[in-house]
């Protein structure tokens, strides 16, 4: 496949585009950094701008069969960062037809058993959270071929392969390292059963844990 990873300089996005060329994937980055790239010479191009330049999302997704999209909420110099930015792309794609989306968004969204007290997480991140939660029905209002990866706390620590991926609310939300969601992010790309899905997404623990 040919996938635009939009976001791709942040510490996710680095591990998607790792993840994507071991799979042989051709892969677009788009940053507002492309100065943060370890190797831009094995992908298939880059495209420095910002999500909300219409111009510039055009060029980076023409021609993709996917678009994985990690965009943080936004914060106090620019709350709407995320919710902004999806608009631009969700209509970019659907003017391009390329169907498939799926973007990442924080699970304590929806959790109801979050490692923190919910009321401490959504006061301190009220701004990013009330971001994210409008992304979310931006894209859910459209007709692509979207999913949802709503995330758990994410770890820089090596890549598991232990990762549950559940449309119901998490019983046990552990961590997931960055290596698995990139991993798992592009799984779900390729699984069209999960389009126009919100899923939730964490790491496992041994199998007396599981679900």
């Amino acid at each position: 496949m040919r996938i635009t990873v939009i976001g791709s300089t942040g510490h996710t996005g680095r591990h998607v585009l790792v993840e994507a060329l071991r799979r042989d994937h051709q892969v677009v980055a788009f940053t507002r950094r492309p100065a943060a790239l370890s190797d831009p010479t094995e992908l298939q191009a880059v495209v420095e701008g910002d999500g909300r330049d219409p111009e510039k999302v055009r060029e980076a997704v023409a021609g993709s069969d996917a678009v994985i999209s990690i965009i943080n909420g936004g914060g106090r110099h620019d709350p709407h960062r995320a919710a902004d930015a999806t608009r631009t792309i969700t209509t970019v794609m659907a003017d391009l037809n390329v169907r498939r989306l799926v973007i990442t968004s924080p699970y304590p969204l929806v959790a109801h058993k979050p490692r923190i007290p919910l009321w401490v997480l959504r006061r301190l991140l009220a701004t990013p959270y009330a971001d994210a939660a409008e992304m979310e029905r931006v894209v859910s209002a459209g007709d692509l071929d979207w999913t949802i990866a709503r995330l758990t706390r994410l770890t820089d620590k090596p890549a598991t392969g232990a990762v549950l991926t559940s449309r119901v609310l998490l019983e046990r939300p552990h961590a997931i390292t960055r290596a698995d969601v990139a991993a798992t992010l592009l799984d779900i790309v390729q699984d069209t059963h999960l389009a126009g899905a919100a899923v939730n997404v964490c790491g496992r623990k041994p199998f007396r844990e599981f679900q």
